[in-house]
């Protein structure tokens, strides 16, 4: 009985250790495509300045310089999101790493399962891993904590 139990804590360990690494490179991947928003950034930035120097239609009337802000607007929301989105990862990453939030952990591996087929996989053997009872035990606040 006491080697199945050992054998158990060891398995956890292993998997929750892979958990960690997962949602940290999973962190990494998110922060670099999210550098795609700055990308859009400064293309809405650079055509909303080149609108101001560009000479008048035919009717008079200057092009409108709200189409670069449109691409900066959707370039500023898309980083913050991706930035957000793998600040968020990397929390978690931490988060099983000290065996704190275990809520936090699931909603994050929630939101992974949108990203198909990596983050999904994540996901799910995050739901996996921290669903077991004795992953579990090992979340919850001992007393004097």
């Amino acid at each position: 009985m006491p080697e199945e139990i050992d054998r158990q804590s060891i398995l956890d360990e292993e998997h929750l250790k892979l958990l960690s690494l997962g949602y940290m490179i999973s962190a990494g991947v998110a922060a670099f495509f999210s550098l795609f928003g700055l990308l859009y950034l400064v293309i809405g930035i650079v055509t909303t300045f080149a609108m101001a120097h560009v000479p008048t239609t035919r009717n008079g009337e200057p092009p409108p310089a709200f189409i670069g802000l449109i691409f900066a607007g959707v370039g500023l929301i898309f980083l913050l999101l991706g930035m957000g989105m793998a600040f968020a990862r990397f929390w978690a990453s931490r988060c099983i790493h000290r065996r704190k939030s275990r809520t936090f952990c699931l909603i994050i591996a929630a939101l992974g399962c949108l990203e198909f087929p990596y983050g999904t996989a994540l996901g799910v053997l995050s739901f996996i891993v921290l669903g077991r009872a004795s992953v579990v035990k090992q979340f919850t606040p001992k007393a004097g904590q």
